[in-house]
């Protein structure tokens, strides 16, 4: 038997839409797997009664299929589903993690990314990689047709899941259909800033380099509260704010010594919304990981 914790994970960070990922601290799957004859599937946690067990409709089932590695998949979900947090991406990456591992196929973890990438595909319709490739990787992603490329970063983050349910494809559907060429130079350039930040792990440079004018106000629309809930983590010292993923999560880059002051007045902003909502005092960290 193997045992995979598999890390949430942001993926967008504002200006790198389907492109930019970054594994978060915590919350995290885990999963354990054991060689079968079939794959068979088994859901507890956060959200499990919405998680269908049918293994053509998992995303732990897709990536099995995928490396013809069957077998009796345990999944003890951490992240919340429809939260903006990579939750089917944490168990497809745990999945291909673990089956590689418990089968000896011998891929790299960069080869392991669009295996669980096939797995996302089965909640959101497409083999997205912005999400699996931090959970699977680590650190700061950015995630091309042609691969991955990963970044060792350290920057402090507050995640606010409110209690509001945003699908992934209603999120996809509010996208614009264009955008002004100043709009998009603006986005670039930020995307552009973003990186740069992780790579030096400087929280001004990252937060500065998350705005983003074209995707992220039509998201926005989405979540209840969420303008009153930006404004508030930057007075209480945020460098940067935005959606995490399709949303409903918002996250916020930071110093270490404001994270507490950004969590309570995230939380707060919420509920002078009269949203419930829980928040996460975490950094970028490390991608999956094996016990046996």
């Amino acid at each position: 038997m193997v045992t995979v914790r598999a890390p949430a994970t942001s993926a967008n960070l504002g200006s790198g839409f389907d492109v930019f990922g970054a594994a978060l601290g915590r919350p995290a799957d885990v999963v354990r797997l054991e060689k079968a004859d079939y794959t068979t599937i088994d859901v507890t946690g956060v959200g499990s009664q919405y998680i269908p067990e049918d293994p053509e409709k998992n995303t732990v089932g897709a990536v099995a299929e995928a490396l013809e590695a069957p077998a009796h998949i345990e999944i003890d979900k951490g992240v919340r589903p429809a939260s903006g947090l990579g939750s089917s991406a944490a168990s497809a990456a745990a999945a291909a993690v673990g089956l590689n591992e418990l089968y000896d196929r011998g891929l790299t973890r960069e080869e392991l990314v669009p295996i669980a990438a096939e797995g996302e595909a089965v909640v959101s319709g497409a083999a997205h990689a912005d999400n699996v490739a931090p959970s699977i990787m680590g650190g700061f992603t950015i995630a091309r047709n042609d691969g991955v490329t990963a970044v060792d970063a350290s920057i402090p983050l507050v995640t606010c899941l409110p209690e509001i349910v945003v699908s992934t494809r209603d999120a996809r559907g509010v996208i614009p259909d264009g955008a002004r060429l100043e709009e998009v130079v603006d986005v670039v350039a930020n995307a552009a800033t973003l990186a740069v930040g992780m790579t030096r792990d400087d929280p001004a440079l990252v937060g500065r380099g998350m705005s983003d004018s074209i995707i992220t106000p039509e998201r926005a629309k989405l979540i209840e509260g969420y303008g009153s809930v930006r404004n508030a983590a930057f007075e209480a010292g945020a460098t940067g704010v935005t959606i995490s993923g399709a949303g409903p999560a918002v996250i916020a880059a930071c110093r270490e010594t404001d994270r507490r002051s950004i969590a309570s007045a995230m939380v707060d902003a919420f509920a002078d919304s009269d949203v419930e909502a829980r928040a996460y005092q975490t950094r970028i960290g490390e991608g999956a990981r094996v016990f046996r």
